[in-house]
């Protein structure tokens, strides 16, 4: 049941049903079960490092974007010269 529910979370790629899983990982007694197992936790990893490699480019890419919008701003000036 535990096997099925990680197969599942590990196929839709779901984060917050990975982590569930996680915190409650059964004791698995037959071999096959365990390098099963084994086989998607690794994949699990490898999906949540893609997904953190994602989430710093998008990051960097953001900071890039304020920045540049905040050059580009208009400068306000502290008083106003105003000739007549």
């Amino acid at each position: 049941m535990w096997l099925d529910k990680l197969k599942i979370a590990v196929i839709e790629g779901d984060v917050a049903s990975l982590q569930k899983l996680l915190s409650d990982v059964p004791e698995l007694k037959e071999k096959r079960e365990r390098e099963e197992a084994l086989y998607l936790l690794k994949e699990a990893t490898s999906q949540m490092q893609k997904l953190k490699d994602e989430t710093l480019i998008s990051m960097q890419q953001m900071k890039k974007n304020i920045a540049f919008l905040h050059s580009t701003d208009s400068r306000s000036f502290k008083n106003l010269d105003i000739r007549l």
